[in-house]
């Protein structure tokens, strides 16, 4: 009877803690669910129009990929002096064609104030709602712009994707005067996108929730009835074995630090010191322009460094406990879990440097970081399921543990953790994004540095990949485990 309302209370709380972390949740990660901020690229510049006289006339036409135009941004040059005189930046909407276009706003831009080589920023008054798929005309011209006082835009006819130029067929050409120029306006467009989830969050937590409860109540009664599931048996392990997953992490924990002078200490000197060396390399000697550096480095550091422990010390778990699985019934993948509990431990100690980090370089926190735990929760998840398959084809292989060894230094380059995402060529993206640590460190690298929310379809990503590797890992250990005797 105890155990039943042991069982009862813990679906309860479960339930209620739902609901404060999906009340929580929306409070913090609303606005990104709901909008999403959008930004084009621009083609690199590699020519100017010229000065822009009196009378001339430059126009760009180009296609609205948001819902929402909010504003857009023009690559301007003032020939290295200071110009007097306006500048006219007219935006039309040409979706019922040519003949009929409508003027959305007019922009004058007085050119004594504009900058050299930057980019002249628009914000509409009015964001253009329904602006998605509509066709656009920005004319550039000017009323008084004379010889030697006038300025330019720049256009180009490549866009810059990592270290190579890829040519921009397909845009649209810029004109002047009616003659097409050998390229497009350096253009960025601003604008917002509704998105769904946003405006359905609701019912699927209250959805997620009844499911929850459901299954809680199935649960209780499968108990009641004397039966056994998954679920059951997983609760119950983790219950009756409770001590001894203490045991075995309190093990594996002051094993790794066993003789060691400075001990834990180790936990928060890794990743600084491991940052300081990267940190001097990358931003001495090979320019790393990336903003806000140092928290962007030891970010990828934690999250990989835990990565790497766990599953380097996982791999052995099995083989490493053959004592206590030849004299003791104990559920052999807790043996594999307890190694990732134990990194894990570690991985929260090495967040005291890295928020230490946080602080010195003055980096706003927001309460977007209070999201952190689930790309760590997802981490751990994923980290869980490869543990399982190394430890348990280390049983049958030996030499699994040398192949990792190789494997995960070819992981840890392909991870963006000292270098940014944007030096890999665009045709080798899909490829790239299939790597889960990826996405889990780009995660919370946004929670942290950005102070926002990821959109929508980071949390699901991150979530696929967890899960899949749990439910893979575990199926590939339930079915080799009984075999493990025999090569043990």
């Amino acid at each position: 009877m105890d155990k039943k309302w042991n069982l009862r209370k813990g679906c309860v709380l479960a339930l209620i803690g739902y609901a404060v972390l999906a009340v929580l949740f929306y409070a913090i990660a609303g606005p990104q669910f709901r909008v999403r901020i959008d930004s084009t690229d621009s083609v690199s510049p590699s020519a100017s129009a010229g000065e822009i006289l009196a009378g001339a006339k430059l126009e760009q036409r180009f296609v609205s990929t948001s819902d929402r135009l909010t504003g857009f941004s023009v690559l301007c040059g003032t020939f290295g002096r200071q110009n007097s005189g306006v500048l006219h930046l007219s935006l039309y909407d040409e979706t019922k064609g040519q003949a009929e276009k409508i003027l959305i706003e007019d922009f004058s831009v007085d050119l004594s104030a504009l900058q050299d080589n930057s980019w002249y920023t628009v914000q509409l008054e009015t964001p253009l709602e329904n602006a998605i798929g509509r066709n656009l005309l920005l004319e550039i011209f000017s009323d008084d712009g004379t010889l030697g006082n006038a300025a330019t835009v720049y256009y180009g006819n490549s866009v810059a994707t990592g270290r190579v130029e890829i040519a921009s067929e397909g845009w649209t050409p810029l004109y002047q005067n009616g003659q097409p120029l050998q390229g497009t306006l350096c253009l960025q467009t601003a604008g917002e996108t509704d998105l769904w989830f946003g405006r359905y969050y609701w019912y699927f937590a209250v959805g997620v929730g009844l499911l929850l409860g459901l299954y809680g109540w199935r649960l209780c009664a499968l108990e009641k009835k004397g039966k056994s599931c998954l679920g059951l048996k997983l609760i119950h392990a983790f219950t009756r074995y409770r001590f001894l997953i203490q045991q075995l992490v309190s093990r594996d924990f002051k094993t790794k630090y066993k003789r060691s002078v400075l001990g834990i200490i180790w936990s928060f000197l890794n990743p600084l010191l491991t940052m300081l060396v990267q940190y001097v390399v990358f931003s001495t000697i090979f320019k790393s322009d990336i903003p806000n550096f140092p928290v962007y480095l030891l970010t990828g550091i934690v999250l990989f460094n835990f990565f790497n422990e766990s599953c380097g010390m996982g791999i052995t778990s099995i083989l490493g406990n053959t004592s206590l699985i030849n004299k003791v019934y104990v559920p052999k993948y807790i043996y594999p879990v307890t190694r990732v509990l134990s990194s894990s431990i570690n991985m929260l100690f090495s967040m005291v440097p890295l928020l230490l980090v946080i602080l010195l370089t003055r980096t706003a926190i927001t309460p977007a970081i209070l999201l952190l735990p689930f790309s760590l929760a997802c981490l751990i998840c994923f980290c869980t399921g490869m543990v399982l398959v190394l430890s348990a084809s280390m049983v049958f292989f030996r030499d699994t543990q040398f192949l990792w060894n190789v494997l995960s230094m070819i992981w840890m380059y392909a991870t963006p953790i000292f270098y940014p995402e944007s030096i890999i060529p665009a045709r080798f993206l899909a490829i790239y994004k299939l790597n889960p640590l990826y996405h889990f460190i780009r995660f919370a690298r946004t929670v942290i540095m950005d102070g926002i929310s990821p959109e929508p379809k980071a949390y699901l990503i991150c979530l696929v990949f967890a899960v899949g590797s749990l439910v893979i890992g575990g199926l590939i250990f339930r079915k080799m485990q009984d075999k493990f005797v025999l090569y043990i």
